[in-house]
C-alpha cells in the first residue's frame, strides 16, 4: 500500500480552509501572538477596571438602599398612624381626598384581604431594601402586626384582591412614567393589618427609582465604548506589528534563497535596532557564504580540468581493447565518469545533478550494478521486472549506487546475500528494495536517519573515514524525484530500504 511508504505531509496553505488559516495566523505567527497577547492584556486591565468599579458601586447603592429603606419605612409608618388614629368611617374620605388633592406620596388602598405581590426575581439589594423596610414597621407596630414590604414591577401590579390592577387607576393618582412599558419604575409594596380583616395597602416608588439599574454590569451602554476601544487597539497593534515584522518577512524570504542563489542581494538595513542587526548578521554570513562558494567552485574548476586529461587518455586506450562487450562497458563507465566531472561545478553549488529527465529502464540499471558488485566479490540476489521511470539517469544510479554500497558495506553477511528487488506497485508506484543481514540500525535511531552527517556507532566502528552523508543524498533525490525513502529494520533480521518512485 501506499501507506507503508508514503510520508504524511500537511494540506498546502492555499488548500486549508478559513478557520485553520486564521488559527494559523493567529497562533503560529508573530503579529497574531502579539494581537493575543495585547487583546488578552487589555481584556484583562478591564475585567478587573470593571470588578473594582462594581465593588464601588455595589457598596454605594447598599448605603442608598439603606438610607431610602428608612425613609420610606419612616413615611409608611406616618401614614399608618394617622389611618389607624382615625375613626373606620372617616377613613376612606380622608384617602379620597388624599388622591384628589395629592397630599401623600403613597397610593393608599384599604383592603379585606392581603393582595398577591410577585416580587422583582434575582435582585439581592431588592431582597435587602424589603427585610430592612419589614424590620423598621414591625419594630413600631404592635406586637405580632402582619407587615409585608415586596419590591415589584408596576407592570400588572395588583391592588386589590379584587384584581384591580395599578395601571387601571386614573392617571392623577399615578405618575404615567413611573409605569412606562420601555422603563417601568419598581414600586415597593407594603401591607399590614391594622384591624382583623382590614389590610393597609400602601404603594410607593423609592426616591431614586431606577437605584437597581446601577448594579446591571454588563449594558450596552457600558459595554460599547470597552469594545470600541478593544477593537482600536487590535487595529493599532496589527498595524504596529505589521511595520515592526515586514523587515523579518524579507528576512526570510531571503534566507529562504541563499541556497539557490550564487551572488544574492544585501538587504536594505531598516526596522528597530533588533531587527537591524539581524538584517546586518544576515548580509555579513551572505557575504562569506558567497566567497566559501567562490572559493569552492575555483578548486573544483581546477580539479575538474585536471581530471578530464585521464579520462580522455583511458578513453583512447580503450580503444585498443580487441574485447568489444569490455570496450563497451569500458566506455559507459568513462561516459559516466565524464558527466559527473562536468557536472562537479553544479553539484558544488546545488547539492545536485543537472541533468535533463528522460525515460530510465530501473530494472536495466539495476542489473548492471549487481553485476559489477559480483565481479566485487559480493553476494547480491536481484529480483526485478521490467520497468521504467522518468528522470534524473545519473542521479537515480547515484542514489541506489548509495544503498547498495550501504549494504554490502555494513550489512553483508557470510551466509546470506543483499537482496535487491524492484517490482511495480499497485498506486502507480515503482518500488525497489534493498535488504541486508546485518545487525541492523536501533530503533531510536531510526528517526536520525537520513539526516546528513549522522553516523552510527556500528557503521563508524568499520569505516572511521565516513561521513554520513549517503543517505541524506538518497532522501533529496528521491524527493526530487516526487518519490519517498522509508528505513525500517526488517521482522527477519537486518535493515531494509524502501524507495517509491512515479512510474514514467
Amino acid at each position: 500500500m501506499l501507506s507503508e511508504v508514503a510520508e504524511d505531509v500537511g494540506p498546502p496553505a492555499r488548500l486549508r480552509s478559513w478557520p485553520q488559516r486564521f488559527g494559523s495566523f493567529l497562533f503560529d505567527s508573530l503579529q497574531g501572538r502579539f494581537v493575543l497577547a495585547m487583546l488578552g492584556g487589555l481584556a484583562l486591565v478591564q475585567l478587573a477596571v470593571n470588578l473594582v468599579w462594581y465593588s464601588q458601586v455595589e457598596q454605594r447603592v447598599r448605603r442608598q438602599t439603606e438610607l431610602a429603606a428608612h425613609h420610606v419605612a419612616s413615611g409608611a409608618m406616618g401614614a399608618v398612624r394617622a389611618l389607624r388614629e382615625l375613626p373606620a368611617a372617616y377613613r376612606p374620605l380622608l384617602i379620597e381626598q388624599l388622591r384628589t388633592m395629592g397630599g401623600t406620596r403613597f397610593l393608599v388602598f384599604f383592603n379585606n384581604a392581603a393582595v398577591t405581590v410577585t416580587p422583582l426575581p434575582g435582585q439581592p439589594m431588592a431582597r435587602m431594601l424589603e427585610q430592612q423596610v419589614m424590620q423598621e414597621l414591625s419594630a413600631q407596630l404592635p406586637k405580632g402586626t402582619p407587615v409585608r414590604a415586596v419590591l415589584a414591577s408596576p407592570i400588572g401590579l395588583a391592588v386589590s384582591p379584587g384584581g384591580a390592577l395599578l395601571s387601571d387607576l386614573p392617571e392623577s393618582w399615578v405618575e404615567p412614567s413611573l409605569i412606562a412599558a420601555e422603563r417601568p419604575a419598581p414600586f415597593l409594596v407594603i401591607q399590614a393589618e391594622t384591624e382583623p380583616g382590614q389590610w393597609l395597602y400602601l404603594s410607593s416608588t423609592l426616591p431614586d427609582p431606577y437605584f437597581l439599574e446601577q448594579l446591571e454590569f454588563f449594558t450596552w451602554q457600558r459595554l460599547t465604548p470597552q469594545l470600541l476601544a478593544l477593537g482600536l487597539a487590535v487595529l493599532l497593534t496589527l498595524v504596529a506589528v505589521r511595520a515592526i515584522t515586514r523587515p523579518l518577512a524579507g528576512l526570510s524570504q531571503a534566507a529562504a534563497r541563499v541556497g539557490r542563489r550564487v551572488a544574492p542581494k544585501p538587504l536594505p538595513v531598516s526596522g528597530t535596532q533588533e531587527v537591524r542587526q539581524a538584517i546586518e548578521a544576515f548580509n555579513d554570513m551572505q557575504e562569506r557564504i558567497r566567497r566559501y562558494i567562490g572559493d569552492r567552485e575555483r578548486l573544483f574548476a581546477s580539479i575538474s580540468h585536471d581530471l578530464r586529461t585521464p579520462i580522455t587518455r583511458l578513453r583512447l586506450r580503450s580503444e585498443l581493447l580487441d574485447d568489444t562487450a569490455v570496450q563497451d562497458e569500458f566506455h559507459e563507465d568513462l561516459d559516466e565518469l565524464d558527466m559527473m566531472v562536468k557536472t562537479a561545478l553544479q553539484i558544488v553549488k546545488d547539492t545536485d545533478i543537472h541533468e535533463n529527465r528522460a525515460p530510465l529502464r530501473i530494472d536495466l540499471v539495476l542489473q548492471k550494478m549487481v553485476r559489477d558488485a559480483r565481479m566485487g566479490g559480493h553476494k547480491i540476489e536481484l529480483q526485478n521486472e521490467a520497468l521504467t521511470v522518468f528522470g534524473k539517469p545519473l542521479a537515480l544510479k547515484r542514489a541506489i549506487g548509495n544503498l547498495l554500497d550501504n549494504a554490502m558495506f555494513y550489512g553483508e553477511s557470510q551466509q546470506q546475500p543483499v537482496e535487491v528487488s524492484v517490482g511495480s506497485h499497485e498506486d502507480g508506484l515503482v518500488l525497489v528494495t534493498v535488504r541486508d543481514h546485518g545487525p541492523g540500525v536501533p530503533e531510536s535511531a531510526l528517526a536520525r536517519l537520513g539526516q546528513p552527517y549522522t553516523r552510527l556507532e556500528h557503521g563508524a566502528a568499520m569505516r572511521k573515514e565516513g561521513l554520513g552523508l549517503g543517505l541524506s543524498i538518497v532522501r533529496e533525490i528521491v524527493a526530487d524525484h516526487g518519490g519517498t525513502v522509508r528505513f525500517q529494520n526488517h521482522p527477519e533480521g537486518g535493515f531494509e530500504v524502501r524507495v517509491a518512485l512515479p512510474a514514467g
